[in-house]
């Protein structure tokens, strides 16, 4: 899936997730800049991106994300592996 369609995924569920439809994602976006990005919503967040995508991340992995650009980079990775 070419990194676009990552973040165009990414989006979708960032909306729908914070119930906000003005949330653009970029590379540099972090929960300081999503109203109401907190530790629940983080868990839904990441809960909705597995179950969407068909992807499970491992804690070690999400401890090592700091912006949507890591987050992105990690899905790509994970979907990458799935079609190998």
């Amino acid at each position: 899936m070419p990194s676009s369609d990552v973040y165009e995924q990414l989006t979708e569920i960032f909306r729908e997730v914070f119930d906000d439809d003005t949330i653009v994602l970029t590379p540099e976006t972090t929960a300081a800049d999503i109203r109401d990005w907190d530790s629940a919503n983080h868990i839904s967040l990441i809960v909705s991106i597995e179950t969407r995508l068909k992807i499970k991340f491992k804690t070690f992995e999400l401890e090592s994300l700091h912006n949507v650009g890591h987050l992105a980079e990690l899905v790509q990775a994970k979907l990458n592996a799935k079609t190998t």
